[in-house]
């Protein structure tokens, strides 16, 4: 028999009843007879039913949508990570029959992941990014509905999926002070971002293990622009620096045009790395050191660990150690 979809305007007209009344018989609310329930019962067994999604939330009480939640501040350099995290997410959410519902954060502003929370349009939330103030992740705790963030919270109630950047930026960074690169520069992004908090602390960590003392002057946090990196590679070139270790590929993008333009050789004149690899210096030149993840499997866990949590699964905070160091000819 063809296992077409049926509606509830289908079961109705079969059976001689309303749609409300078909409604009410799945959902199990309202004033409906038990003889015409069990008709509606059977009748949805006899055909094979696949219930529709209005049918499915109706009966379980559930939309069978997730919100996955973007920064809009992200730039080209950082979209092929999100790209990849929805696929790995989208592979999941498709064989439980779920779809996704992407909603847009601008700064504080949370109005749009309040209307899809607040108008029940979804059943879970995947906050793809954690923040020092994280007003997202605030709000999403006083609704008390299920969400999971991707990245690391110092929050106990916070159900987190990350991938292990900390131990990544330490042991690329142990691996730079051991080929002689001692006075490494660092430039990172916003304070208020995790991840930057947690890249700064494994590169940190790699030079107390080597007994190390980091010197402060060499490391730039909260820049937010090209003209801020130009400006720093600038007064680095007066500060006898070994090289330069950027945390995401944006800068690192950067820093070679910078150099390009100053008539500067990478690795000759100045050694480069960076602590994210993204398709923006696939094509670079030199070849840059990098750390790549699995970030579709990253997504994928996380889009699994969210339905877990739908379902009453109980579910921990995950650290996937899937990630590699990529030597290149920047650091030789």
């Amino acid at each position: 028999m063809s296992e077409r979809k049926i509606t509830i305007d289908d079961v109705a007209n079969a059976l001689g009843i309303s749609k409300t009344t078909v409604s009410r018989a799945i959902s199990g609310k309202g004033r409906v007879g038990s003889d015409t329930r069990a008709r509606v019962m059977a009748y949805i067994e006899e055909h094979n039913y696949r219930p529709n999604v209005m049918a499915r939330a109706l009966a379980q009480q559930r939309t069978f949508n997730i919100g996955v939640v973007w920064p809009d501040d992200y730039n080209a350099v950082d979209l092929p990570f999100f790209q990849r995290c929805m696929i790995g997410m989208s592979e999941v959410t498709s064989s439980y029959g779920y779809d996704i519902i992407v909603s847009l954060i601008a700064g504080d502003d949370i109005a749009g992941l309040k209307r899809i929370v607040e108008n029940h349009k979804v059943d879970g939330i995947i906050l793809t990014r954690t923040l020092v103030n994280d007003a997202p992740a605030r709000y999403l705790k006083e609704c008390g509905i299920p969400f999971v963030a991707v990245g690391s919270t110092d929050d106990p109630d916070i159900v987190s999926i990350d991938n292990d950047n900390f131990d990544a930026c330490r042991e690329l960074t142990s691996i730079l002070i051991a080929k002689g690169l001692k006075r490494l520069a660092l430039i990172g992004g916003s304070r208020n971002h995790i991840i930057t908090r947690t890249r700064y602390n494994g590169f940190i960590a790699a030079f107390n293990d080597a007994r190390i003392e980091v010197d402060p002057a060499l490391i730039y946090l909260d820049v937010d622009s090209n003209l801020k990196v130009a400006a720093i590679l600038k007064e680095l070139l007066k500060s006898n620096i070994d090289g330069v270790v950027c945390m995401d590929d944006s800068i690192a993008g950067e820093v070679i045009a910078r150099c390009r333009d100053a008539r500067l050789k990478i690795p000759d004149d100045i050694r480069l790395a960076s602590f994210y690899n993204s398709s923006i210096l696939e094509s670079a030149i030199p070849s840059v050191t990098s750390l790549n993840f699995n970030d579709k499997n990253l997504g994928a866990v996380a889009a699994r660990t969210l339905l877990g949590m739908i379902g009453g699964e109980k579910t921990e905070n995950q650290v996937l150690r899937n990630y590699e160091v990529i030597l290149k000819e920047s650091t030789k």
